[in-house]
Protein backbone atom coordinates (compact mmCIF):
# COMPACT_ATOMS: atom_id res chain seq x y z
CA UNK A 1 0.00 0.00 0.00
CA UNK A 2 2.04 3.04 -0.91
CA UNK A 3 1.81 6.19 0.70
CA UNK A 4 2.90 9.27 -0.76
CA UNK A 5 4.78 11.69 1.71
CA UNK A 6 3.63 14.76 1.13
CA UNK A 7 6.76 17.09 2.34
CA UNK A 8 9.18 14.95 0.69
CA UNK A 9 7.31 14.10 -2.35
CA UNK A 10 8.53 10.43 -1.87
CA UNK A 11 6.38 7.17 -1.37
CA UNK A 12 6.38 4.68 1.11
CA UNK A 13 5.08 1.59 0.88
CA UNK A 14 3.97 0.22 4.20
CA UNK A 15 4.19 -3.25 3.25
CA UNK A 16 7.65 -3.26 2.78
CA UNK A 17 7.46 -1.08 6.18
CA UNK A 18 5.69 -4.41 8.00
CA UNK A 19 8.08 -6.59 6.32
CA UNK A 20 11.14 -4.63 7.68
CA UNK A 21 9.19 -4.00 11.06
CA UNK A 22 9.04 -8.35 11.28
CA UNK A 23 12.64 -8.86 10.70
CA UNK A 24 13.56 -6.43 13.45
CA UNK A 25 11.43 -7.75 15.92
CA UNK A 26 12.08 -11.01 14.89
CA UNK A 27 16.14 -10.43 14.82
CA UNK A 28 16.66 -12.34 11.52
CA UNK A 29 14.92 -12.59 7.91
CA UNK A 30 14.67 -16.58 7.53
CA UNK A 31 12.74 -16.06 11.29
CA UNK A 32 10.52 -13.46 9.41
CA UNK A 33 10.28 -15.03 6.53
CA UNK A 34 8.67 -18.12 8.65
CA UNK A 35 6.51 -15.81 10.49
CA UNK A 36 5.21 -14.16 7.38
CA UNK A 37 5.29 -17.40 5.20
CA UNK A 38 7.01 -15.41 2.20
CA UNK A 39 10.18 -16.96 0.80
CA UNK A 40 13.66 -15.49 2.44
CA UNK A 41 14.46 -13.86 -1.06
CA UNK A 42 11.23 -12.22 -1.71
CA UNK A 43 11.58 -10.59 1.78
CA UNK A 44 15.04 -9.68 1.02
CA UNK A 45 14.60 -7.82 -2.26
CA UNK A 46 11.43 -5.56 -0.55
CA UNK A 47 13.67 -5.18 2.12
CA UNK A 48 16.25 -3.66 -0.20
CA UNK A 49 13.79 -1.61 -1.92
CA UNK A 50 12.69 -0.01 1.50
CA UNK A 51 16.28 1.14 2.10
CA UNK A 52 16.53 2.22 -1.40
CA UNK A 53 13.38 4.77 -1.23
CA UNK A 54 14.62 5.52 2.23
CA UNK A 55 18.27 6.09 0.99
CA UNK A 56 19.53 4.71 3.95
CA UNK A 57 20.95 1.14 5.44
CA UNK A 58 18.35 -0.64 7.81
CA UNK A 59 20.94 -3.59 9.16
CA UNK A 60 24.30 -3.83 8.96
CA UNK A 61 25.60 -7.70 9.61
CA UNK A 62 28.08 -8.27 12.41
CA UNK A 63 29.08 -11.80 13.29
CA UNK A 64 26.41 -13.46 11.10
CA UNK A 65 23.76 -11.59 12.96
CA UNK A 66 21.99 -8.41 11.68
CA UNK A 67 21.54 -5.20 13.65
CA UNK A 68 19.60 -2.04 13.20
CA UNK A 69 21.96 0.92 12.35
CA UNK A 70 21.08 4.75 13.49
CA UNK A 71 18.89 4.62 10.43
CA UNK A 72 17.20 1.54 11.36
CA UNK A 73 16.69 2.32 15.23
CA UNK A 74 14.78 5.72 14.33
CA UNK A 75 13.22 3.43 11.45
CA UNK A 76 12.06 0.66 13.85
CA UNK A 77 10.51 3.62 16.51
CA UNK A 78 8.47 4.84 13.68
CA UNK A 79 7.37 1.73 12.46
CA UNK A 80 6.72 0.83 16.13
CA UNK A 81 4.30 3.42 16.65
CA UNK A 82 2.36 3.01 13.21
CA UNK A 83 1.47 -0.28 13.89
CA UNK A 84 0.20 0.10 17.65
CA UNK A 85 -1.90 3.24 16.25
CA UNK A 86 -3.46 1.31 13.39
CA UNK A 87 -4.12 -2.21 16.02
CA UNK A 88 -5.97 0.77 18.43
CA UNK A 89 -7.86 2.04 14.71
CA UNK A 90 -8.92 -1.22 14.59
CA UNK A 91 -9.76 -1.95 17.41
CA UNK A 92 -11.65 0.59 18.35
CA UNK A 93 -13.17 0.87 15.14
CA UNK A 94 -14.41 -2.88 16.04
CA UNK A 95 -15.84 -1.31 19.42
CA UNK A 96 -17.47 1.24 18.55
CA UNK A 97 -19.40 -0.36 15.38
CA UNK A 98 -20.40 -3.95 17.30
CA UNK A 99 -24.05 -3.93 18.05
CA UNK A 100 -23.61 0.02 18.74
CA UNK A 101 -22.59 -0.89 22.25
CA UNK A 102 -18.76 -0.13 23.38
CA UNK A 103 -16.94 -2.35 24.72
CA UNK A 104 -14.71 -1.80 27.83
CA UNK A 105 -11.35 -4.06 29.07
CA UNK A 106 -10.62 -3.69 32.92
CA UNK A 107 -7.66 -5.33 34.24
CA UNK A 108 -7.47 -5.87 37.88
CA UNK A 109 -5.04 -6.78 40.55
CA UNK A 110 -6.04 -10.13 42.48
CA UNK A 111 -6.08 -7.73 45.41
CA UNK A 112 -8.78 -5.46 44.24
CA UNK A 113 -11.68 -6.26 46.54
CA UNK A 114 -14.65 -7.21 44.20
CA UNK A 115 -16.97 -4.72 45.62
CA UNK A 116 -14.59 -2.04 43.32
CA UNK A 117 -14.84 -3.94 40.47
CA UNK A 118 -18.49 -4.56 41.03
CA UNK A 119 -18.73 -0.58 41.53
CA UNK A 120 -16.98 0.37 37.95
CA UNK A 121 -18.63 -2.11 36.00
CA UNK A 122 -22.29 -0.88 37.06
CA UNK A 123 -20.74 2.80 36.76
CA UNK A 124 -19.97 1.62 33.20
CA UNK A 125 -23.15 0.73 32.10
CA UNK A 126 -24.34 3.95 33.63
CA UNK A 127 -22.51 6.06 31.51
CA UNK A 128 -23.33 4.30 27.76
CA UNK A 129 -24.05 1.14 25.79
CA UNK A 130 -21.17 -0.67 26.70
CA UNK A 131 -20.34 -4.33 27.37
CA UNK A 132 -17.39 -5.23 30.10
CA UNK A 133 -14.38 -7.40 30.36
CA UNK A 134 -12.29 -8.39 32.86
CA UNK A 135 -9.24 -9.63 33.21
CA UNK A 136 -7.28 -10.43 36.41
CA UNK A 137 -3.38 -10.85 36.69
CA UNK A 138 -0.45 -9.72 38.46
CA UNK A 139 0.83 -5.63 38.26
CA UNK A 140 3.83 -6.14 35.73
CA UNK A 141 1.83 -8.50 33.12
CA UNK A 142 -1.45 -6.41 33.46
CA UNK A 143 0.63 -2.81 33.15
CA UNK A 144 2.18 -4.85 29.99
CA UNK A 145 -1.30 -5.01 28.32
CA UNK A 146 -1.91 -1.39 29.48
CA UNK A 147 0.81 -0.08 27.77
CA UNK A 148 0.07 -2.38 24.61
CA UNK A 149 -3.49 -0.84 24.54
CA UNK A 150 -4.75 -4.68 24.90
CA UNK A 151 -6.90 -3.24 28.06
CA UNK A 152 -8.15 0.29 28.35
CA UNK A 153 -8.26 0.42 32.12
CA UNK A 154 -5.93 -1.18 35.13
CA UNK A 155 -7.69 -1.55 38.70
CA UNK A 156 -4.57 -1.68 41.81
CA UNK A 157 -3.91 -1.40 44.96
CA UNK A 158 -0.60 0.76 44.69
CA UNK A 159 0.51 3.45 42.09
CA UNK A 160 2.00 1.97 39.13
CA UNK A 161 5.87 1.94 38.86
CA UNK A 162 6.49 2.96 35.29
CA UNK A 163 9.32 4.95 33.61
CA UNK A 164 7.04 6.58 31.17
CA UNK A 165 4.74 9.69 30.43
CA UNK A 166 2.27 7.33 28.62
CA UNK A 167 0.93 5.58 31.74
CA UNK A 168 -1.20 8.04 34.26
CA UNK A 169 -2.99 6.88 37.35
CA UNK A 170 -4.95 8.47 40.22
CA UNK A 171 -6.08 7.06 43.71
CA UNK A 172 -10.11 6.51 44.08
CA UNK A 173 -10.39 4.94 47.33
CA UNK A 174 -8.87 5.10 50.54
CA UNK A 175 -10.12 1.84 52.65
CA UNK A 176 -9.47 1.32 56.34
CA UNK A 177 -7.73 -1.92 57.08
CA UNK A 178 -9.07 -3.98 59.82
CA UNK A 179 -7.93 -7.66 61.23
CA UNK A 180 -11.11 -10.44 60.65
CA UNK A 181 -10.89 -13.93 61.82
CA UNK A 182 -13.52 -16.53 62.32
CA UNK A 183 -15.68 -16.49 65.60
CA UNK A 184 -12.87 -18.94 67.09
CA UNK A 185 -10.58 -16.04 67.44
CA UNK A 186 -13.69 -13.07 68.78
CA UNK A 187 -11.62 -13.50 72.20
CA UNK A 188 -8.64 -11.43 70.57
CA UNK A 189 -11.30 -8.10 70.31
CA UNK A 190 -10.12 -7.48 74.46
CA UNK A 191 -6.69 -5.77 74.43
CA UNK A 192 -6.69 -5.65 70.96
CA UNK A 193 -4.18 -5.08 69.29
CA UNK A 194 -1.49 -6.00 71.83
CA UNK A 195 -3.80 -9.41 71.30
CA UNK A 196 -2.87 -10.05 68.49
CA UNK A 197 0.63 -11.24 69.88
CA UNK A 198 1.96 -14.53 68.42
CA UNK A 199 -1.57 -15.17 66.51
CA UNK A 200 -1.17 -16.64 63.46
CA UNK A 201 -1.57 -14.44 60.12
CA UNK A 202 -2.58 -14.60 56.53
CA UNK A 203 -0.12 -11.62 54.88
CA UNK A 204 -0.13 -9.99 51.51
CA UNK A 205 2.95 -10.79 49.96
CA UNK A 206 6.09 -8.52 49.97
CA UNK A 207 5.66 -6.62 47.13
CA UNK A 208 2.51 -4.78 48.20
CA UNK A 209 2.33 -1.66 49.91
CA UNK A 210 -0.03 -2.94 52.32
CA UNK A 211 2.42 -5.60 53.24
CA UNK A 212 5.10 -2.92 53.97
CA UNK A 213 2.67 -0.86 56.02
CA UNK A 214 1.81 -4.19 58.30
CA UNK A 215 5.66 -4.64 59.05
CA UNK A 216 5.63 -1.15 60.55
CA UNK A 217 2.56 -0.92 62.14
CA UNK A 218 3.45 -4.16 64.22
CA UNK A 219 7.15 -3.17 64.46
CA UNK A 220 6.07 0.14 66.22
CA UNK A 221 3.73 -0.92 67.86
CA UNK A 222 6.41 -3.85 69.39
CA UNK A 223 3.63 -6.84 68.46
CA UNK A 224 5.44 -10.04 66.60
CA UNK A 225 3.19 -11.97 64.53
CA UNK A 226 3.21 -15.51 63.00
CA UNK A 227 3.21 -15.85 59.30
CA UNK A 228 1.86 -18.75 58.23
CA UNK A 229 1.03 -17.88 54.69
CA UNK A 230 0.99 -15.06 51.79
CA UNK A 231 -0.65 -14.70 49.22
CA UNK A 232 -2.10 -11.35 47.23
CA UNK A 233 -5.87 -13.08 46.30
CA UNK A 234 -8.21 -11.42 48.73
CA UNK A 235 -10.60 -14.65 47.64
CA UNK A 236 -8.42 -17.12 49.38
CA UNK A 237 -7.27 -15.36 52.24
CA UNK A 238 -10.86 -14.71 53.07
CA UNK A 239 -11.36 -18.19 52.56
CA UNK A 240 -8.39 -18.69 54.87
CA UNK A 241 -9.85 -16.87 57.38
CA UNK A 242 -13.02 -18.41 57.51
CA UNK A 243 -11.66 -21.85 57.81
CA UNK A 244 -9.47 -20.41 61.00
CA UNK A 245 -6.44 -21.14 59.48
CA UNK A 246 -5.02 -17.36 60.79
CA UNK A 247 -5.95 -13.96 61.38
CA UNK A 248 -6.52 -11.95 57.54
CA UNK A 249 -5.40 -7.96 57.81
CA UNK A 250 -8.27 -6.73 54.93
CA UNK A 251 -9.97 -4.02 54.14
CA UNK A 252 -13.53 -3.59 55.68
CA UNK A 253 -15.12 -2.85 52.21
CA UNK A 254 -13.68 -6.49 51.03
CA UNK A 255 -14.69 -8.12 54.27
CA UNK A 256 -18.28 -6.35 54.70
CA UNK A 257 -20.78 -9.10 52.62
CA UNK A 258 -18.67 -12.22 55.30
CA UNK A 259 -18.92 -9.81 58.53
CA UNK A 260 -22.41 -9.71 57.71
CA UNK A 261 -23.83 -13.16 56.88
CA UNK A 262 -21.45 -13.73 60.62
CA UNK A 263 -18.51 -16.12 58.51
CA UNK A 264 -15.92 -13.88 59.93
CA UNK A 265 -15.58 -11.41 62.37
CA UNK A 266 -13.89 -8.04 63.04
CA UNK A 267 -11.44 -8.10 65.60
CA UNK A 268 -10.23 -4.65 65.58
CA UNK A 269 -8.73 -1.31 63.10
CA UNK A 270 -5.39 -0.77 62.58
CA UNK A 271 -5.43 2.53 63.02
CA UNK A 272 -3.16 4.34 60.81
CA UNK A 273 -3.30 1.94 58.09
CA UNK A 274 -5.01 2.17 54.84
CA UNK A 275 -5.21 0.45 51.27
CA UNK A 276 -5.27 2.75 48.32
CA UNK A 277 -6.94 2.03 44.86
CA UNK A 278 -5.62 3.65 42.14
CA UNK A 279 -7.19 3.38 38.58
CA UNK A 280 -4.48 3.74 35.73
CA UNK A 281 -5.11 4.54 31.82
CA UNK A 282 -2.55 4.88 28.80
CA UNK A 283 -2.63 7.63 26.77
CA UNK A 284 -4.10 6.67 23.44
CA UNK A 285 -4.70 8.60 19.82
CA UNK A 286 -8.32 7.41 20.23
CA UNK A 287 -9.66 7.13 23.22
CA UNK A 288 -12.67 4.37 24.56
CA UNK A 289 -15.21 7.04 25.61
CA UNK A 290 -16.57 4.66 28.69
CA UNK A 291 -13.22 4.17 29.74
CA UNK A 292 -12.21 8.09 29.29
CA UNK A 293 -15.31 9.00 31.42
CA UNK A 294 -14.75 6.37 34.19
CA UNK A 295 -11.19 7.57 34.13
CA UNK A 296 -12.36 11.04 34.62
CA UNK A 297 -15.00 10.73 36.88
CA UNK A 298 -15.04 7.13 38.89
CA UNK A 299 -14.25 7.14 42.75
CA UNK A 300 -16.11 5.75 45.75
Amino acid sequence: MPVKVANQMQWLNYHHLHYFYTIAKEGSIAKAAEKLKIGQPSLSTQLRQLEESLGKDLFERRKQRLHLTEAGKLAYEYADQVFHLGAEMVEALHDRLQNNRVHVQIGALDSVPKHILLEIILQAHHQGNCSVSVVEGGGSELLRELSAHQIDLLLANYPPNVDTKSIYARPIAKLDVVVCASAKYKHLKKGFPQSLEGQPFVFPTVHSKLRRDLDHYFKVNGIRVDRIAETQDTSLQKLLGQEGVGLIPISLMAADELIKEKKLVVLGTLKGVSEEIWLAAADRKINNPIAAKLMKGFSL
